[in-house]
């Protein structure tokens, strides 16, 4: 059998499929022309990340299309359940890039208490010459040690999360609408572990009372944070944005952080992706990434395999 990953699967992925006797294909096919290609080449599954979609028409068009996997969490790119009508079964890997987006909301976090998303632009600039100057104006970063993190939506992304936060020393508050508690087990060195209990909070309570604001939360039809949850947040907030783009109101950003309300924002996904707004690039208060959350060497070491284990449990199976 024969798998297209369109958007690319990690080494390991691809020598555990065709050790399993699949045929892998890496070819990144023009979405105009997928449906095409899954016909012709045969192909019984097909794999995707954000930059492909597999929509009804294609669906429609490939009647033996047995498996459809995303690798990664979201799956607003897949018409899901019209394919699990079809008898297609739509698989994704939920856990394997927790860590890896985690990690990437600390980076943002550490270059806003720190302002090197400014100081990363003006050192290349003006550095020679004007040391002492930018020496001052990036003297006056605080430290996240004893802060306030508000995560909203604590599932498996969001409580990785809330693992860092509490190794850094900061008090976490959460959000979810699914959530009511959560166990969070931060690991140390030699087997040592705490456990933290986490009760979630209504919104308003996270809002208020965060110092620093994450979001993890899927596709909405509405913002999550718009004008009113920024009139709610404490002044001088920190915002990051690693879930989905279109969950934050980006025009209110803007205005929230031409106005102080909030002191810094880091993004890596954006409301008109992949072509974000101008006014969003060029913002110099911003933490830009170009959605690379999962993007790591490990985590995709980890989808690829979990995918691969799917597909074989799916299909080894059926053909048993």
């Amino acid at each position: 059998m024969k798998v297209l990953a369109n958007d690319g699967i990690s080494q390991s992925g691809i020598e555990d499929l065709e050790k399993a006797g699949f045929e892998v294909s890496t070819t990144t096919v023009a979405q105009e022309q997928l449906a095409n290609y899954i016909n012709d080449n045969k192909i019984s599954v097909v794999l995707v990340r954000s930059a492909t979609t597999v929509r009804k028409e294609v669906i429609d068009a490939c009647p033996n299309l047995k498996i459809i996997g995303r690798g990664g969490v979201g799956m607003d790119n897949i018409d899901v359940d019209y394919a699990r009508e079809k008898g297609i079964h739509v698989i994704n890997t939920p856990a394997a890039s927790s860590q890896s987006v985690a990690e990437l909301v600390f980076a943002h976090l550490f270059t806003g208490v720190r302002y090197l998303y400014d100081s990363n632009r003006n050192m290349p600039l003006d550095g020679d010459t004007q040391f002492k100057k930018l020496k001052k104006n990036y003297a006056k970063g605080i430290e996240l040690r004893g802060k306030t993190l508000g995560v909203i939506g604590f599932g498996r992304i969001g409580r990785e999360v809330a693992k860092i936060a509490l190794g850094v020393g900061m008090k976490v508050i959460a959000t979810d609408k699914f959530v009511g508690k959560a166990n969070i087990k931060v690991d140390f060195y030699n087997g040592q572990f705490i456990n933290v209990e986490i009760e979630t909070e209504p919104m308003e309570e996270v809002l208020k009372h965060s110092d620093f604001i994450t979001l993890h939360v899927p596709a909405q039809k509405d913002y999550v944070i718009g004008k009113a949850e920024f009139d709610i947040m404490k002044n001088g907030v920190g915002l990051v944005n690693a879930a989905r783009g279109g969950v934050v109101n980006e025009v209110e950003l803007v205005k929230a952080l031409d106005s102080g309300k909030v002191a810094f924002a880091g993004l890596d996904t954006f409301q008109d992706e992949p072509t974000p707004a101008v006014q969003i690039l060029m913002n110099p208060k911003i933490s830009l990434t170009p959605h690379i959350g999962a993007a790591t060497n490990e985590a995709q070491d980890r989808i690829g395999l979990e995918l691969a284990s799917q597909i074989k449990s799916l299909l080894l199976t059926d053909k048993n």
